[in-house]
């Protein structure tokens, strides 16, 4: 195992574009770069039980089972199409001041912005129900364990480097989330980001539908 060179591959396998990945800029264009990055240790919770299970020998024997890859493939899909859904409906953008006089704010009696928890929850519940993590852990993690050499200790590094990437990935993506918002200055603008919020969650959870073990 050679750490040093691990650092540059787990930061572009973090980047790979995926649903936790739009969650990033998304939250990005609403809440910032903090929140973002606050809301990733949901995402790296979710990871972590992948590398455990990982370590202990067990990510292969769920990617041999056909039945637990459907159900937690369908769990996924099903999850973003409820956040496609509810995104395409949405009307709001809070902490917006829209040049065309209508606020971003939540109009009255509509519920409230989602806190920073609300946001982890939600990167969590993405990052653990994609099959796609499991292979990643399960399959590509081996291939850079010396087996000479104790497992646990390199799972233990080699994980560590890779959530703290994934760190490196939220504050890339919600940077440019960030920049994004700049140009969102009409009611209308709220209303297509938020259509092509609901499209992009719709279109990934089809394309997890069409995964394949």
């Amino acid at each position: 195992m050679d750490a040093f060179f691990f650092i540059p591959v787990a930061i572009m396998l973090a980047l790979v574009p995926g649903p936790n990945n739009f969650c990033a800029l998304n939250n990005g264009i609403r809440r910032g770069v903090g929140a973002a990055l606050l809301a990733t240790f949901g995402r790296v919770a979710a990871f972590a039980i992948f590398l455990t299970v990982s370590a202990l020998g067990l990510g292969a024997m769920l990617l041999a089972s056909e039945t637990a890859f459907e159900a937690v493939k369908w769990v996924g899909a099903v999850y973003l199409f409820y956040l496609g859904w509810r995104a395409w409906r949405s009307r709001e953008f809070h902490g917006l001041e829209l040049a065309d006089g209508v606020a971003g704010a939540p109009a009255a009696g509509a519920p409230a912005p989602r806190g920073v928890g609300a946001l982890a929850m939600q990167e969590f519940l993405l990052g653990i129900t994609n099959p796609k993590a499991i292979m990643l852990f399960a399959a590509i993690f081996p291939q850079f364990i010396d087996q000479s050499r104790p497992a646990a200790h390199q799972f233990l590094v080699l994980g560590s480097i890779y959530l703290a990437s994934e760190f490196v990935s939220t504050a890339v993506y919600s940077a440019c989330g960030a920049r994004i918002r700049q140009f969102i200055r009409t009611s209308r603008g709220v209303a297509r980001l938020n259509k092509a919020t609901g499209g992009f969650f719709i279109g990934a959870g089809a394309l997890l539908l069409a995964a394949r073990q």
